[in-house]
């Protein structure tokens, strides 16, 4: 399916990740949450981000420091500037602080109901998650992302939720089981 790049995911769903959070545990102001800066036609979070901020939730931005390591994340809010970062991402300047996310929405190509996500191929997300310990996962997906079966390997973390422009769904396998 071709989609618009960047689509926004409808406003609903920042209500779906408000109850998300709470049945989670992250839901204090305060908590900070980790975005990412879409491309392509990847479901666009910033709706979601903006929401999240107007309840009180510091925001950051993912940043490669180098292949086969965690992301970093740094502090953004609306209106700050954005550099180029690598394959494609646009990411706070370097001095912006860096922040621990309680939870993070992580961009996806695919996802089962397992959580299990087909990313890009770099592995970031999964080194990320299993490094953020006890940190919230929610895959940010277009319905028709859903698949059967998302290719998986020894290292890969599944999400705990899946957030679209339809509904949110707790994953089977997601760490908050």
């Amino acid at each position: 399916m071709i989609r618009p790049a960047a689509a926004p995911i409808p406003p609903v769903t920042p209500a779906a990740l408000t109850a998300i959070r709470r049945a989670q545990g992250a839901s204090g102001a305060g908590a900070p949450v980790a975005g990412y800066w879409p491309f392509a036609d990847e479901a666009d979070p910033r709706p979601l981000m903006r929401a999240l901020a107007a309840r009180g939730h510091p925001i950051c931005l993912p940043v490669v420091v180098g292949p086969n390591r965690p992301l970093a994340f740094r502090a953004w809010a609306e209106g700050d500037a954005l550099e180029p970062g690598p394959f494609g991402t646009r990411i706070p300047a370097p001095g912006a602080p860096e922040v621990v996310p309680a939870a993070l929405l992580a961009p996806l190509l695919a996802v089962d109901r397992q959580g299990y996500r087909l990313g890009y191929g770099g592995g970031y997300y999964d080194r990320t998650l299993a490094g953020l310990d006890g940190a919230l996962a929610v895959g940010v997906a277009f319905h028709d992302q859903l698949c059967d079966e998302a290719p998986r390997g020894p290292r890969d973390r599944p999400v705990d939720w899946v957030a679209s422009e339809r509904a949110a769904m707790r994953c089977a396998a997601g760490r908050a089981e």
